[in-house]
C-alpha cells in the first residue's frame, strides 16, 4: 500500500473541440495519486463534441436529480474533443429568393443572431423583419399550454423618425403590436409537438419599412421560417401572406396603396397542404368571395413553404425530438377506468360554474384514489419523468465541496439526459394534463355519437338570446347582450375631435382614431379572483376584431361628426364574449342615436374534426355558437361577423394541423344561418333603442364660413378663438382650412352665442342692409357708435341721427339706447378690421319718414310702415326652415303662418329644440338672414323633441 501524501488539490480541465483550456476548477479531496482516467458514465448528456473523464476507479452512485457542482465533488474532471465527431462550425451566411405574388422575398440567415437558435431576415421591398427563435436549456413544469412567448416591435428608425412622445426609447408594446404578436403565435401553436416544455420565445423587429410594403404578414412568415430552423420540434413549416381585393382581382401581399381602394384585408397563415388561421375585415363581402380570397392566399402559402422546406434540409439544425415527454400510455386507461360513468355525468350538467366543480371534484378523487394505490409519486426523486444521471463517486471518500467552482455559461452547456420512468409510477401532473384529455375525449364522444351537447343543444342550435337597451340612464347610449352564459354590457360614449384616440404610426404622422372598441374581461365574469390592470393581449385581440366588424355601418365624418366609443365589459363569460360585444355593441349605438347603416351580429363556430375516431362517418362536425367547453376541447374556433348580404370581420383559430376549404365553406355557410337568427333575435330587443341622440351628449353645430375668413376666428396665435370659448362657455370651436366650423357645446345657450359671434366675424354686411333694435356704445361729438352686430360696431354720423338738424349727439341719445339703423356706405380700408370703429357707416335718418308738419296722419301713417317693417322681419326670422335628418327621412320644421325662406347654410348635427320647461331662455335679436343653411339636425331622446325621427337601422 502506497504511505498517505499530503493533501493535493487536483485541477478539473475543461476542454472544447479545439483542445483548449476553458477553466480549470480546484476541491479538497486527499488523494494519493491518479490512476488513469477513464470515461464519465454521464458523458451522453454533454454536447456532441465533448467528453468527460474521470480519475477514479472506485465507483458508487449519487442519489441526485441533477448535476451540479456538488456532484462533481472528489473528481477531477476533463473535457476533451471527440475524435470522432468533427467541430461544429458557425453556420455560413445562406440567402434564397422566394416568389410572392407578383414580386419575391428575400430570406437571410447565418449573418446576425449566430448564437440563437435561429435567426433569419426577410426582405419584401425595403421593409425588412429580423426574427430570432431562443430555447431555455431546461424544460419547465409539465403544462397544458406550450411555453411560447412572441414579441413584436416597430422601430421607429425603420422609418427614420422617433417617437412622439416625450420618451424616445420604444417602450411599451402598442396595440397594434400586440395584434401582430397574436397573429404570428395563433398559427404557430398548432405545429408544436406536445410534451415539449422548453421555453420558446420568438423576437421579431421591423428593421426597415418604405411605407408601401407591411410589415405584418411578412412578421408571420419570417417567425414560420426561423422556427423551421431552429431545434424547436414542429410538425410542419407555416408561412402568412395577405390578401387584398382590388376591383375584381385578388392580389397577394398588396401594397399599402392598394389596400387604400381594396375591398378585403384577409391575412392567411397555414402550412403546405391546410389552413391554420384567417384574419379579415371586409364590406359586406359574400361567403363564396371570401372562400376565392383563401384560395388565392393558400396556393401563395403553398409556395413560400416548399421553398422553406428545401432551405431547412441544407441549413436547418436538428429537432430536439429526444426531450418530448408524455404521460404513458397506461395513465389514460387507469384514469378512464376510475372516472368512468362520473365523468360522463358531470359533462352533461348544463350550466358552467356546477359543471367545472363537478370536474374539479372529479379530478381531486382520481388524484387520490391513484395515490393511495400508490400510483403517484410523493416523493420529488421518485417521480416518473425525472432526471437521475448516474454520477459515480469512490464509496470510501465522502462528498466534497467544490470551492469557487464557476463554470462559464457562454462557453460549455450540459443538457439533460432522456428522463427515465419507473413502471406504473406516476406524477401529479402528468395525472392532470390527462385527466383533461380524457375529459375531451368524452365531451366529443358524447356530440358525435349522441347528437347533444353539454346543455342539450344540438350541433347548430344556439343559446337563448334576450337583450335591453337605455339601461343607463346617463351614458349617451347602452345595451346589455345575453346569449346563454355569455354576457355583455355595452355603452356609447360620443364626442368631438378632441375625443379621437391618437395614434403614433411608424411612418405617418399621428393617426386620429375617430371610433374604437375597447374590451375588457374581468375576472368575475367566470367567477373566479385574477388581476385586474392593464389590457391583456387578449382583450386588445377581442376589442380590435369586435371594432373592426361594426365599423363597415358607422356613418361618415361628413354625415355625422362625432367621436365614438364603445366599451364592452363582459359580466358574464362562456364562450364568444367578442361577438357578444359586437352585439351589444350594434344596439348600443343604435341607443345612442348613431345613424348606422344596418345591424349587425356574431357567431362563433367550433368543430370535431375527426369523427371516426368517436363512431362517425368521418365528416367533420361544425357546432353553432359554441360555449367555453367545446371552445377549449374541440378543433376550431372560427368568429364570423355580419348582417344577412355579407361578412365584416372574421378570424379563425385551428388547434389541429389544419383544415380545408370544403370545411370552411361548411362553417361559413351554417355561420351565416346563425347570424340571420341573431339578427332577428336582436330586433326584438325590449326596452328597444331610442335610436336618438341623448340628452346628456354634446351638441355639434357644423357651418361653413369662407375659406378667407378662417383667420378671423382664430386671431393672433390662437386669441380669438380662446375668447369666444371662454365668453360663451362652449367646450371648443374647431376651424379647419377649409372653411368647416365646429362647434361643441353641452347646452344650446352657450352654442348659439359662439354661432352669433362666429356668424357676425365672417359675415360682411353690404349696403343696404337694415340692423334692427342695435344699442348705442358710445358717443361722439361727430356722431354715435352702434354695435350691428357681437363685436361689430358702425358710425352712425350726426348728420344721419335725425331728419332735424342737431347741434350734439348728446343731446338726443345716451349710452345704451337702441335705434335701428341701415348700412350706407362699407369703408374697405376697415373690411378686415372687425374690432374697428368706423370701417361702416350707418343710417337712422334713411329709415325714419320725411317730415310733413302740415299732415298730422303723415306720422301715423309712417309709424305704421315702420311697425310693419319690423313685423315682417320678425316674421321672416321666425318662419325660416330648418331642414332635419333623422335617418329614415328628411324633414323640414317651419311655421305654418310664415312665408318658407331658403334653407341657411348652417348645419346642424344635434337637436336643438327641447321642451319648453328645459329649453333655456335666450335674448333673441333681428339680425339679417344668414347666408348659411342647416343640413344636418338629429333629435334628442324622449318625447320634448319638434321632430320625431328615427336613426337608420336598415
Amino acid at each position: 500500500m502506497l504511505a498517505a501524501s499530503p493533501k493535493v488539490t487536483p485541477p478539473l480541465h475543461l476542454e472544447t473541440s479545439n483542445s483548449k483550456t476553458l477553466k480549470t476548477y480546484y476541491h479538497s479531496s486527499s488523494l494519493n495519486c491518479f490512476p488513469p482516467v477513464k470515461k464519465f458514465p454521464f458523458s451522453s448528456i454533454l454536447p456532441p463534441n465533448v467528453l468527460i473523464r474521470t480519475s477514479r476507479t472506485r465507483k458508487r452512485k449519487i442519489k441526485s436529480n441533477r448535476l451540479n457542482k456538488n456532484s462533481l465533488d472528489g473528481f477531477a474532471i476533463e473535457a476533451i474533443s471527440r475524435s470522432d465527431e468533427p467541430p461544429q462550425q458557425p453556420s455560413a451566411p445562406y440567402s434564397i429568393k422566394i416568389p410572392v405574388g407578383d414580386r419575391h422575398i428575400i430570406v437571410e440567415t447565418g449573418h446576425m443572431g449566430r448564437q440563437a437558435s435561429a435567426a433569419v431576415t426577410v426582405t419584401d421591398g425595403e421593409t425588412i423583419i429580423y426574427t430570432t427563435v431562443c430555447l431555455a436549456d431546461v424544460p419547465s413544469e409539465p403544462s397544458d399550454f406550450f411555453p411560447l412567448t412572441v414579441n413584436y416591435q416597430e422601430r421607429f428608425s425603420a422609418a427614420g423618425r422617433t417617437s412622439g412622445g416625450f420618451f424616445k426609447r420604444e417602450g411599451k408594446t402598442k396595440d397594434h403590436e400586440v395584434l401582430i404578436c397574436r397573429l404570428i403565435d395563433r398559427p404557430l401553436r398548432p405545429t408544436m409537438l406536445k410534451g415539449f416544455y422548453h421555453e420558446t420565445q420568438i423576437l421579431s423587429w421591423v428593421l426597415s419599412y418604405d411605407g408601401l410594403h407591411s410589415p405584418d404578414s411578412l412578421a408571420v412568415t419570417a417567425a414560420g421560417i426561423a422556427v423551421a430552423l431552429s431545434e424547436v420540434p414542429i410538425s410542419k413549416t407555416i408561412a402568412g401572406v395577405r390578401i387584398g381585393l382590388i376591383g375584381d382581382k385578388f392580389v397577394v401581399n398588396p401594397t399599402s396603396k392598394e389596400m387604400e381602394d381594396s375591398k378585403l384585408d384577409l391575412l392567411l397563415a397555414g402550412t403546405e397542404s391546410a389552413i391554420l388561421m384567417i384574419e379579415g375585415y371586409c364590406d359586406f363581402l359574400p361567403e363564396e368571395k371570401l372562400l376565392q380570397a383563401v384560395e388565392v392566399g393558400q396556393n401563395a402559402v403553398r409556395t413560400i413553404c416548399k421553398e422553406v422546406d428545401s432551405l431547412v434540409k441544407k441549413c436547418g439544425k436538428p429537432k430536439m425530438l429526444d426531450a418530448i415527454t408524455l404521460p404513458p400510455p397506461e395513465l389514460y386507461m387507469l384514469v378512464e377506468e376510475i372516472a368512468g360513468d362520473k365523468l360522463v355525468e358531470a359533462l352533461q350538467i348544463k350550466n358552467k360554474i356546477p359543471r367545472r366543480k363537478a370536474l374539479s371534484s372529479l379530478e381531486a378523487n382520481v388524484l387520490s384514489i391513484l395515490t393511495e394505490k400508490g400510483f403517484i409519486s410523493k416523493t420529488e426523486a421518485a417521480v416518473t419523468n425525472e432526471t437521475v444521471p448516474d454520477i459515480l463517486e469512490d464509496e470510501e471518500e465522502d462528498e466534497e465541496v467544490v470551492v469557487d467552482g464557476e463554470v462559464d455559461e457562454g462557453d460549455v452547456h450540459i443538457k439533460p439526459v432522456q428522463k427515465k420512468t419507473t413502471p406504473k409510477l406516476f406524477s401529479e401532473v402528468d395525472v392532470k394534463l390527462v385527466f383533461k384529455e380524457v375529459s375531451s375525449k368524452f365531451l366529443r364522444r358524447r356530440i358525435v355519437e349522441g347528437g347533444k351537447r353539454s346543455d342539450g343543444r344540438t350541433p347548430e342550435e344556439l343559446r337563448l338570446i334576450n337583450s335591453r337597451s337605455g339601461l343607463l340612464p346617463r351614458a349617451h347610449g347602452s345595451a346589455l347582450f345575453t346569449r346563454g352564459e355569455t354576457q355583455s354590457l355595452a355603452v356609447v360614449t360620443l364626442g368631438d375631435k378632441y375625443m379621437a384616440q391618437r395614434i403614433d404610426n411608424l411612418v405617418d404622422d399621428d393617426e386620429f382614431k375617430r371610433f374604437y372598441l375597447q374590451y375588457s374581461f374581468p375576472p368575475s365574469c367566470v367567477g373566479e379572483v385574477g388581476r385586474v390592470g392593464a389590457p391583456s393581449r387578449r382583450e386588445i385581440g377581442h376589442g380590435m376584431l369586435a371594432e373592426r366588424a361594426l365599423e363597415p355601418i358607422l356613418p361618415s365624418e361628413d354625415d355625422f361628426p362625432y367621436s365614438i366609443r364603445v366599451e364592452s365589459t363582459i359580466t358574464e363569460s362562456n364562450g364568444s364574449s367578442s361577438m357578444a360585444s359586437v352585439c351589444g355593441g350594434c344596439l348600443a349605438l343604435q341607443d345612442a342615436g348613431v345613424p348606422v347603416k344596418s345591424s349587425i351580429a356574431g357567431i362563433a363556430m367550433g368543430m370535431v374534426l375527426d369523427t371516426k375516431e368517436f363512431g362517425g362517418d368521418g365528416t367533420p362536425l361544425i357546432l353553432s355558437d359554441i360555449t367555453g367547453g367545446e371552445d377549449a376541447s374541440g378543433d376550431m374556433d372560427f368568429k364570423v361577423a355580419g348582417n344577412d348580404d355579407g361578412i365584416t370581420a372574421f378570424q379563425m383559430d385551428i388547434k389541429v394541423i389544419g383544415i380545408t376549404l370544403p370545411v370552411m365553406r361548411q362553417a361559413l355557410l351554417q355561420a351565416k344561418d346563425g347570424r340571420k337568427h341573431i339578427l332577428a333575435e336582436m330586433s326584438r330587443c325590449f326596452p328597444p333603442p331610442s335610436k336618438r341622440l341623448s340628452n346628456y351628449a354634446p351638441i355639434i353645430h357644423v357651418m361653413k364660413v369662407k375659406a378667407d375668413r378662417v383667420n378671423l376666428i382664430i386671431g393672433s396665435g390662437g386669441k380669438k378663438v380662446k375668447s369666444i370659448i371662454e365668453a360663451t362657455g362652449v367646450e371648443s370651436i374647431e376651424a379647419q382650412d377649409n372653411g368647416i366650423v365646429k362647434i361643441t357645446a353641452r347646452d344650446l345657450s352657450s352654442l348659439e352665442k359662439s354661432k352669433a359671434i362666429i356668424t357676425n366675424l365672417t359675415t360682411v354686411p353690404t349696403v343696404g342692409d337694415i340692423f334692427r333694435n342695435c344699442e348705442v356704445k358710445s358717443i361722439a361729438p361727430y356722431g354715435v357708435f352702434v354695435e350691428i352686430s357681437p363685436g361689430r360696431e358702425g358710425l352712425c354720423h350726426i348728420s344721419e341721427l335725425s331728419a332735424d338738424w342737431l347741434a350734439k349727439a348728446e343731446d338726443a341719445f345716451k349710452v345704451g339706447d337702441r335705434l335701428d339703423v341701415k348700412l350706407i356706405e362699407v369703408c374697405i380700408f376697415f373690411l378686415y378690421q372687425i374690432n374697428e370703429k368706423g370701417q361702416f357707416r350707418l343710417s337712422r335718418r334713411a329709415l325714419l319718414p320725411e317730415p310733413d308738419s302740415e299732415n298730422p296722419d303723415t306720422k301715423q301713417r309712417t309709424n305704421n310702415l315702420i311697425k310693419e317693417n319690423s313685423d315682417s322681419q320678425k316674421a321672416h326670422e321666425k318662419g325660416k326652415t330648418e331642414k332635419t335628418f333623422t335617418g329614415l327621412k328628411d324633414v323640414e320644421t317651419d311655421n305654418a303662418e310664415a312665408p318658407k325662406s331658403k334653407p341657411l347654410e348652417d348645419k346642424f348635427v344635434k337637436g336643438i329644440v327641447s321642451s319648453a320647461r328645459d329649453a333655456p331662455k335666450t335674448d333673441k335679436k333681428n339680425y339679417k338672414k344668414s347666408s348659411s343653411k342647416p343640413v344636418i339636425n338629429i333629435s334628442r331622446k324622449n318625447g320634448s323633441v319638434v321632430v320625431n325621427g328615427e336613426a337608420k337601422t336598415g
